[in-house]
């Protein structure tokens, strides 16, 4: 072998280990990932707990719509939104029901107040989601009550799941797909902080502090 090659040849071998550490140190690139909610597997709750009364209003199928954007890996740039549609919400009274939705309280005959809305802004969580198992987070968003926006914090578990091939092929007919997300979630809100008064003669039957929580499973789109 001529000098000149085994120089080139020594220089290769002396730098592979260097390029091959400087890869190892690169950022891995971004895989942002669109979900959509599987309405038929997600729910929203709104609990009052008043002296005299305790009742909480439900919503599920098309009364509720979400969509996400995030990177398994890097899950505190997560984006996203999800709407409730009052109309749909039950509480197990339907005069109570109607009630709720008058002009005195939410007012669901204006199209902008029908939809109570949580919009993502970011998310705090410990490391990246790791697939099959449950991961604490707070959710900083915005919550919209009757156009009345307000900033707020929830509490909630973020589980990330993928299936094989083989699992996707069995469970597609439900809607899953090969990453799936199920977000469980929990804050308080009041109804003074969205500019509903409630009435001083059902003070004692409704609460002014709303308890309300989701079970959402997200589907990935793309």
């Amino acid at each position: 072998m001529r000098t000149s090659t085994m120089r080139r040849y020594v220089a290769l071998v002396v730098a592979l280990p260097v390029i091959a550490g400087m890869a190892l140190a690169l950022p891995a690139a971004a895989d942002v990932m669109t979900f959509k909610l599987l309405t038929n597997y997600s729910q929203a709750s709104f609990r009052s707990d008043a002296p005299l009364e305790t009742f909480v209003g439900t919503s599920a199928l098309e009364g509720i719509q979400g969509n996400l954007t995030v990177d398994p890996a890097k899950p505190d740039d997560a984006r996203g939104n999800v709407r409730v549609d009052m109309n749909r919400v039950t509480t197990g009274i339907e005069k109570r029901d109607a009630d709720m939705r008058s002009k005195n309280y939410l007012d669901t005959e204006v199209e902008a107040n029908r939809w109570v809305t949580f919009e993502v802004q970011r998310v705090e969580v410990t490391g990246p989601l790791v697939p099959g198992k449950e991961t604490p987070a707070k959710v900083h968003g915005i919550l919209t009550i009757k156009q009345k926006a307000v900033p707020k914090v929830a509490e909630a578990t973020v589980t990330y799941i993928k299936l094989t091939p083989e699992q996707v092929e069995s469970q597609k007919r439900f809607g899953f797909t090969g990453d799936n997300l199920k977000v469980k979630a929990k804050w308080t809100a009041t109804f003074t902080e969205h500019g509903i008064q409630v009435p001083q003669l059902l003070f004692l039957k409704v609460a002014n502090e709303i308890q309300m929580a989701t079970d959402l499973v997200f589907v990935r789109t793309q």
